[in-house]
């Protein structure tokens, strides 16, 4: 908006090949229209230079306390940021970080910031699993920094292992979200296990075609980083998503909803919450085709369908006191009511704790970046989320889950409201 005054972002880098991935989340902040100074450590500038950062930034760079001292910068850029990134984090860094160690510029500024910090470690298996770097990722948490875990992959030469930089874009979508929202990710999640489904299925009509729909798993995968973010150990079942794995999150990958089912099930028993947002096919072929039905001048051959199975209601059938299941709805309006109407009313026949109801079609909710939703809680009580990224909306439905999990010293505490005896 015109007059607008832009979010102030300050980027820090440390030095870890990593570094030259920073290159990509800096252009996803600025393009997001936000100022961002760049903070390179001295170890940084040996994988990426300077000239680098001031050109993608279009700021000049900072890279140590002594270069316009009368400005000083060691305190003005910390306590003037609405947000401090630093992507990638060393396992040296954190520790300095934990330590309130203050020996560079970028240190310097972690100590004077008073803003959020979002920090994404990239570093060997070896040295992130270290006790030192797990005590003081710990210790920084304690605080209240985000301390994202790094993701699994290929790390430098042969070796593989979680160690590294999480997809840039994923980083940019957190960053994205502490700025709209500076308490969207408190650690309210840890110790608990939760099961998130994205994408869409697919019903196999041939070898070559199936029956599937339009959903690309970014609204399913926005819910598994989010949880990440505040401590859950997450699964998500996949299905047919083509994006990065989100980081810290173990992915299960399954195509068709029988596959879908069998697996959430499985991973359910034990969990504290199951989101079901994957868009599951209602019906499939009732025939499977051996090989490729051919074109040929006649009739179309006719395709019989039959249901699949209904995993939302089984999971509520089955679940254990104190697990919350969420529903998501994608409704259109017909001539027997409109979308809203239509989620009221799947609400009253799933009888989940949650529903999450989107109003599809016209580039609203699948293959967007955005979405909006109003959800529905067993209680009567109505939440609507604006248009906006859907990290925020994933952000939201954590609190309400957040809200109706059973303590965790109380397995024996009342069932959720709307949750009956099994």
């Amino acid at each position: 908006m015109t007059g607008e005054r832009r979010a102030r972002v300050v980027l820090g880098v440390s030095g870890g090949i990593a570094a030259y991935k920073a290159a990509e989340l800096l252009r996803e902040l600025t393009e997001s229209g936000h100022e961002v100074r760049v903070v390179p450590t001295d170890s940084a500038l040996r994988f990426v230079g300077e000239a680098t950062w001031a050109a993608l930034s279009g700021q000049p760079v900072h890279t140590d306390v002594w270069a316009g001292a009368h400005e000083v910068p060691h305190v003005r850029l910390g306590r003037g940021a609405d947000l401090v990134v630093v992507a990638p984090a060393t396992a040296d860094l954190l520790a300095r970080a934990a330590h309130g160690l203050a020996d560079d510029l970028l240190t310097n500024v972690l100590l004077t910031a008073r803003c959020p910090v979002l920090v994404a470690p990239a570093m060997h298996a070896e040295m992130w699993e270290h006790p030192a770097t797990r005590a003081n990722v710990a210790t920084l948490r304690s605080r209240g920094t985000v301390v994202l875990d790094p993701a699994i992959g290929r790390l430098t030469g042969p070796d593989t292992g979680r160690g590294r930089l999480p997809d840039p874009e994923q980083i940019a979508e957190l960053a994205r979200l502490l700025l709209a929202r500076p308490d969207a990710l408190p650690r309210d999640l840890a110790g608990r296990r939760v099961v998130v489904t994205a994408g869409g299925t697919r019903e196999a009509l041939d070898p070559v075609r199936f029956l599937g729909n339009r959903s690309s798993g970014r609204q399913g995968y926005a819910l598994a980083l989010v949880a990440a973010a505040r401590g859950a150990e997450v699964t998500a079942v996949a299905a047919n998503v083509p994006l990065p794995d989100p980081a810290g999150v173990r992915v299960l990958r399954v195509g068709s909803a029988a596959q879908l089912r069998d697996v959430t099930v499985a991973e359910a028993a034990g969990a504290d919450a199951v989101v079901m947002a994957a868009a599951v096919a209602d019906f499939r072929p009732a025939d499977e085709a051996a090989s490729k039905i051919k074109k040929s001048a006649g009739p179309p051959p006719s395709v019989r369908l039959e249901r699949t199975v209904d995993v939302l209601a089984e999971l509520v059938a089955d679940r254990r006191t104190g697990r919350v299941v969420v529903g998501f709805a994608a409704e259109t309006g017909d001539p027997d009511g409109d979308w809203l109407a239509h989620g009221r009313a799947k609400l009253a026949s799933k009888r989940s704790d949650l529903l999450v109801v989107n109003h599809v079609g016209e580039g609203r909710a699948f293959e967007v970046a955005e979405n909006a939703a109003v959800v529905l809680a067993a209680d009567g009580t109505e939440v609507q989320v604006a248009q906006g990224p859907k990290a925020a909306l994933a952000a939201v439905v954590w609190d309400l889950v957040a809200a109706r999990l059973c303590p965790r010293d109380a397995p024996g505490a009342a069932a959720q409201p709307g949750e009956t005896d099994q």
